[in-house]
């Protein structure tokens, strides 16, 4: 009989975390949208008791996710910014974590304006220079934090690398794996202790929903935290997990879309008489190509960009997109396009980790790649 882990993840996005409902033998995994459930007797149940605790299709998509990152448990919660709360709750006053110095606005916000308050201490280093990485390392330090590749830069960092590190110091590391999404990379499998997604982007795929994950293979960690996502509460609803679910049965399939247009989008910028530099992992000038050769099985969806024209030309250029609606996040089906400094990273805007305000991000789509080289021609036509 074929195990999970003889399975491919085409087969795990399709399979994983679904069983037939007993009760009727629906296919697909029911929308429990309920609170509370009935007892047998005092604090006798089927496992369920309120829906902040547990619920069916939270458990259905705790399964899959799990499946998918290779883990042993995972755990859901309603935005991925709650996930990365919930993992901080891990560590204690007095204790130190080391962040990448690319990640997130959100991530940086939530590090430096609100925990650092409760008495966690933060630092921020280039995790792409392993070496710098272990100088980095204090007597104290709990967390090693990546995004790779990170938002916005799409720098790489070498995941096995920094484990031996942390691990030879008495610190977790932790993942945080939006971008690649598992489809493309599986932290766990290079030796993170646990892996974090924002699966309102790639995993839920779709734009209709939010959510966020945490997952990992310890079980001391797995029930600290999973008693930290009950006494907080910040969970997802049924139809968050079960629409996050159903996102998750295309997910290989829309990553190598995805990877497929991007590769296209990113050669035609990077011969573009407007375009300064293009910053994509699948572009062998990259300064990690290499490494994301080895570390992931295909470079995205995500492309950033600087044009000759500085930020005026930038702006220009996310206003006369047609294909490539003006938004912040990233990951759905439709092309996205977005100036960081001003929109997702506002919040590093007085920080050392401030982006170039010309910098241009792009969620490249699952649509036809011609029609999206067309859309951004004519738009880089009116500042060429």
């Amino acid at each position: 009989m074929q195990t999970q882990t003889d399975l491919h993840l085409e087969t795990l996005a399709v399979h994983a975390g679904v069983s037939a409902d007993p009760h009727t033998g629906a296919v697909m995994t029911p929308i429990y949208q309920t609170s509370t459930y009935a007892q047998e007797d005092v604090a006798v149940h089927k496992g369920y008791e309120y829906s902040r605790t547990d619920n069916p299709t939270r458990t259905a998509l705790q399964m899959a996710l799990a499946a998918l990152e290779g883990g042993r448990y995972a755990l859901a919660f309603a935005s991925g910014m709650a996930a990365i709360d919930t993992v901080l709750r891990l560590i204690k006053p007095g204790e130190h974590v080391l962040s990448g110095n690319d990640v997130y606005g959100g991530t940086f916000r939530l590090f430096d304006k609100v925990l650092s308050a409760y008495g966690i201490a933060f630092s921020f280093v280039d995790t792409t220079d392993v070496t710098a990485v272990a100088a980095a390392m204090q007597p104290n330090t709990k967390l090693v934090w990546l995004e790779t590749p990170t938002n916005p830069m799409l720098r790489i960092s070498d995941i096995a690398a920094i484990a031996q590190i942390a691990h030879a110091r008495g610190a977790w590391l932790g993942v945080d794996n939006t971008f690649a999404s598992p489809a493309l990379q599986r932290p766990l499998t290079l030796g993170a202790d646990i892996v974090v997604h924002s699966t309102t982007k790639y995993i839920g795929g779709h734009s209709d929903v939010v959510g966020g994950a945490v997952v990992m293979q310890d079980t001391a960690v797995y029930e600290r935290l999973k008693f930290l996502q009950n006494a907080i509460g910040a969970v997802p609803g049924p139809m968050d997990c079960f629409l996050t679910l159903r996102g998750i049965k295309t997910l290989a399939l829309r990553m190598r879309q995805h990877s497929h247009n991007a590769r296209q989008i990113a050669h035609f910028l990077a011969d573009h008489p407007a375009v300064a530099a293009v910053i994509y992992p699948g572009l062998d000038d990259h300064p990690q190509y290499e490494l994301a050769q080895r570390q992931m099985s295909a470079p995205g969806g995500m492309i950033s960009f600087i044009l000759h024209g500085g930020e005026t030309a930038a702006r220009q250029v996310a206003r006369a997109t047609n294909l490539f609606t003006l938004a912040e996040s990233l990951g759905g089906v439709e092309s996205l396009i977005e100036l960081p400094a001003p929109m997702t990273h506002a919040s590093v805007s007085d920080s050392p980790l401030a982006v170039d305000p010309g910098l241009v991000r792009l969620s490249v789509g699952i649509e036809h790649a011609p029609d999206l080289l067309a859309d951004l021609a004519q738009a880089l036509a009116q500042v060429s």
